[in-house]
């Protein structure tokens, strides 16, 4: 008898531990998650094709920038890392903080861009948004490219 009463307390205290990490997971994820607006690859192609005034962030990884020949016309490449650190220092600091700024990566989620675009929004600036698909729909869509510097 006392076994299958220990037998019952596993079985609800597993439950009540299984349960518990599931919640308090859901409340992380909800937290972490801020409305990044998501800019298509058609939106961007219209505005670089119009030169209008746009930031574009590439926070490709070094591998992949390094392994390509090009990046999307006008864009500047940085480290998603050091990118909080960088925006005290030209090009970063002259730009207005109301200025359109759009972020893209090679990543399978936008993970970087997504990451950008937060360092960006708690800096001050007011219109972020992540290309959503980044490099690889941009490339499967034709998008303007330039090559990237060397060096």
């Amino acid at each position: 008898m006392v076994q299958k009463s220990i037998g019952r307390c596993a079985v609800v205290v597993f439950a009540i531990f299984a349960a518990v990490p599931a919640s308090l997971g859901a409340g992380v994820s909800d937290e972490k998650k801020s409305p990044i607006d998501v800019m298509t690859v058609d939106e961007l192609k219209t505005k670089v094709n119009a030169n209008e005034p746009i930031l574009i962030i590439d926070v490709r990884n070094q591998e992949s920038y390094a392994n390509s020949d090009t990046r999307i016309k006008g864009a500047i490449h940085v480290n998603a890392r050091k990118l909080k650190y960088r925006l005290g220092f030209a090009p970063f600091k002259d730009v207005p903080k109301d200025r359109e700024v759009v972020t893209y990566c090679d990543c399978p989620s936008d993970e970087s861009s997504i990451h950008a675009a937060q360092v960006l929004l708690e800096s001050g600036f007011k219109r972020v948004r992540v290309l959503k698909g980044g490099w690889h729909e941009w490339r499967k869509a034709s998008g303007p490219v330039e090559p990237r510097p060397r060096g």
